[in-house]
């Protein structure tokens, strides 16, 4: 505690609201004494007695302990004094020191909420999100149903775990911590092996309803493994409704790296497979009238799947309003569009319902 004070001036008038160090002289049936030299005496009693007891117990005559001051001189001349706010607010102190330092603490897990685990830190209560945990921790959980979140999350409790400080604020009573934040060095060196372009070969570790993880290494190579995302729009050309159509846990696939940024690794598994719009201007050009199907509506329009691995777009502007696009059209119904526009380079093709 004396660190987090060292650069106070301690001859300076204290005021009401600091803290200040002292030695205790004398106790009485329900006060505490404290010797604060030049500045006189200090007394801890009443509310801020039976607040502190448990820590006062511990003390004796002739220890010292840092208070914060409440009241200037009472009326028998004495500074009156709070311990327990004291050891409050040096706490948080400590606590925002430790968030300076980027010092690793090990916490044990004592609750869960939907939102991630519960623990406490020198007695202030903490919170780790689960955006905040290492990947092997992260829940895995098709759809994100939140019951099964929770579930899995309950698994922790009891364990401990290795996090910093992420976020921390006396104000407003929050402490958040991180996981993942403490191996960012040790990621950022491991991931200084790969590069974007680069074919890697893996394990499918997880499935959710934005994509799949896949956990991969270096052939012959000890480094410790690195787990990457597939999006469900690089699992496939064609549109798919949910991932595993495409991949399963514990399958062994190849994939390539895609991007490289914020210590996490895009992977694409279509990236391996032919580009369908290759060559797409060799079978359709602009004005054609082609056959499609509608697959889904969105807010800009009407998908129209034109070849399983093909989309094209019928915009919203073509109807005027969203209730005018769905009487128009039906899903899973085919319809003869014409071609407004078609760019392979950017994977898109314009389409105008026909009569």
């Amino acid at each position: 505690m004396k660190d987090i004070l060292k650069d106070s001036d301690l001859l300076k008038p204290p005021k009401v609201g600091e803290i200040i160090e002292g030695k205790i002289i004398g106790t009485g049936r329900s006060a505490v004494y404290v010797d604060l030299g030049i500045f006189g005496t200090g007394i801890i009693y009443g509310r801020e007695f039976y607040q502190a007891k448990d820590e006062l117990k511990n003390l004796k005559i002739g220890d010292n302990l840092f208070a914060k001051i409440t009241d200037m001189e009472d009326e028998k001349g004495f500074l009156e004094l709070s311990l327990s706010q004291a050891s409050n607010e040096l706490t948080w102190q400590e606590l925002i020191q430790k968030k300076e330092k980027e010092e690793t603490i090990t916490i044990k897990i004592l609750g869960v909420n939907k939102g991630g685990l519960l623990s406490n830190i020198l007695g202030i209560p903490a919170f780790l999100p689960v955006s905040q945990l290492k990947n092997s921790h992260y829940p895995r959980v098709e759809k994100g149903d939140s019951g099964k979140i929770l579930k899995e999350l309950q698994k922790f409790i009891g364990q401990e775990m290795k996090v910093r400080i992420f976020d921390v604020s006396e104000n407003e009573k929050k402490l958040i911590l991180s996981e993942k934040a403490k191996e960012t060095e040790k990621f950022k060196e491991i991931l200084k092996n790969y590069k974007v372009g680069e074919v890697v070969k893996g394990e499918i570790t997880g499935i959710t309803d934005f994509g799949a993880f896949m956990k991969f290494t270096k052939e012959k190579d000890s480094a410790e493994p690195v787990e990457g995302l597939i999006h469900i729009s690089e699992l496939d050309w064609q549109l798919i409704e949910t991932p595993t159509k495409i991949v399963k846990i514990g399958e062994k696939i190849k994939a390539k790296i895609i991007d490289i940024s914020k210590n996490k690794v895009s992977l694409s598994l279509k990236a391996l497979k032919k580009d369908p719009w290759q060559d797409i201007e060799k079978k359709h050009k602009k004005g054609d009238i082609i056959q499609g199907k509608v697959s889904k509506f969105n807010p800009f329009g009407a998908f129209i799947q034109i070849t399983p691995e093909i989309q094209g777009l019928c915009h919203i502007s073509e109807f005027g309003t969203k209730i005018k696009m769905e009487e128009s059209l039906e899903i899973n119904k085919k319809y003869n569009f014409q071609i407004l526009e078609i760019r392979p380079d950017q994977h898109r093709m314009t389409l105008k319902l026909t009569t």
